[in-house]
């Protein structure tokens, strides 16, 4: 996140109660604020200081140690307006060492105990605020699905030779609730900002990625449905904004059906960042009664702009649910290439909330 910048934002791109338009035109604004990291593990690093966090005072994310400090993070974070909590489980924690070693360099590394993880993870439940997870390795992935973390985000190292597919195994068994967002695109960028030096990393989530997919037939060739839940997300600030659906294209062309692509965008998006107060048979009755308060005569508009933002579900064209429509020109449904030319330069109208944004390709002010 932008640090406490994003709550401010999110007022800003929503229709406040007696207002027909938003400040700023956008989209709908989850914030998770500033991430929590431990001691030392994140940067910008001092060269100057290297003992000291930041540089100049300024730190890319909040630092929590102990169960009693992640805890206050985590409530202190809510209490500003947080929609999400932002964790990074592991990561190259010992990057100083980069000129003696690029192995240990890059190393992903626990940045927090299983009883830190736990303390951040059951707060924000308790609070009805969902926790996403940054991860790489497959320890951590293990951990947090136990835990019962809402989204892991990247996840590189979900599949490996050794373990086979028990992981990708024991998530869809076990983390029904845990979505996988795979930032192929934030891998794909590295690759092409530094080489050779990222490759493995890239070929490492294209392999994850493939067998998911592929583990999701198998599934449904035997009549199961247990599967990996997946989430289109681009971890924003890693690519210029104007190739948000590069995430899409690249899961295109890794195997996944355009119709899958389409849900994990779509409805699989709301169902990954929607609030804790849409799950389970509470969220599911609350569904149904926005379903059914609305009358037919007033249209979706309407009640759109009668209801604040998060009382409305999204990502399906149903009675009830906010009227989002993108309309696109070409061959969604055609090959891989097809896809990429619909998706990316095809956008022809686009309507949130029953208000037209762009019609004929021209935005509409």
């Amino acid at each position: 996140g932008a640090e406490d910048a994003d709550i401010a934002l999110r007022k800003c791109l929503a229709i406040l109660p007696g207002e027909e338009k938003p400040v700023i035109i956008g989209p709908r604004y989850y914030c998770s604020t500033r991430a929590i990291v431990s001691t030392g593990s994140y940067g910008p690093k001092s060269s100057l200081f290297p003992s000291q966090s930041g540089v100049e005072g300024i730190t890319g994310a909040q630092v929590a140690d102990g169960i009693e400090e992640c805890i206050k993070a985590v409530r202190k974070q809510i209490g500003a307006g947080a929609d999400w909590i932002k964790i990074y489980a592991d990561y190259k924690f010992r990057s100083r060492v980069a000129d003696v070693s690029s192995d240990i360099n890059r190393m992903n590394l626990p940045l927090f105990t299983k009883a830190e993880l736990k303390a951040m993870i059951d707060c924000a439940h308790s609070l009805g605020v969902k926790v996403s997870a940054h991860a790489h390795t497959a320890e951590m992935i293990e951990k947090l699905l136990e835990l019962g973390v809402d989204s892991i985000e990247h996840g590189a190292e979900l599949f490996d030779e050794e373990r086979g597919f028990s992981l990708i195994k024991k998530w869809a068994e076990v983390g029904k609730k845990t979505f996988w967002v795979p930032t192929l695109s934030v891998y794909y960028h590295m690759l092409k900002w530094s080489g050779s030096s990222r490759s493995r990393e890239w070929e490492r989530v294209q392999c994850s990625f493939r067998k998911v997919l592929e583990f999701r037939d198998t599934q449904a060739v035997e009549g199961k449905f247990d599967a990996v839940k997946i989430s289109c997300g681009g971890d924003t600030g890693s690519f210029p904004h104007g190739e948000n659906a590069l995430e899409m294209i690249l899961m295109r062309r890794l195997g996944a059906r355009w119709q899958d692509v389409l849900a994990w965008v779509t409805l699989g998006g709301w169902e990954c960042v929607r609030g804790m107060e849409w799950e389970g048979s509470k969220g599911d009755m609350k569904v149904v009664r926005a379903e059914s308060k609305l009358e037919i005569d007033d249209g979706l508009n309407k009640a759109f702009k009668s209801t604040l933002e998060r009382d409305v579900p999204f990502g399906a064209v149903r009675t009830g649910w906010a009227a989002d429509l993108v309309g696109v020109e070409g061959r969604v449904n055609g090959e891989v290439e097809d896809f990429e030319a619909a998706v990316m330069s095809g956008v022809r109208f686009v309507m949130k909330g029953g208000t037209v944004y762009k019609r004929n390709g021209q935005e509409v002010l």
